[in-house]
């Protein structure tokens, strides 16, 4: 049985508070796995085209590896505010 499904039956006997409180958690739930895919992607073709970059020219490797980092870094920071945002909804 899905988690959906497993939800909709145990909420036959809930109250309008507690509906709309399961319904926001399953809502940010959803949104942070969709917040999270941007940055899973756009991590991978990062480290990827760096890993390229230093095969063809390892002698700027050190300067790449940091631009790599740096790329990461603001790359996960979406992945963060999209868990911010799944807090503020399910909390608030």
């Amino acid at each position: 049985m899905s988690t959906l499904a497993t939800l909709l039956a145990q909420a036959e006997g809930l109250s309008a508070a507690d509906l709309k409180s399961a319904e926001a958690a399953s809502s940010a739930g959803f949104a942070y796995g969709l917040a999270a895919i941007g940055p899973g992607i756009g991590i991978g073709y990062l480290v990827g085209q760096a890993v390229q970059a230093m095969a063809r020219q390892p002698e700027s490797a050190g300067q790449v590896q940091t631009t790599m980092f740096l790329g990461i870094a603001f790359t996960e920071a979406l992945a963060l505010i999209g868990f911010v945002v799944f807090i503020l909804l399910k909390f608030v």
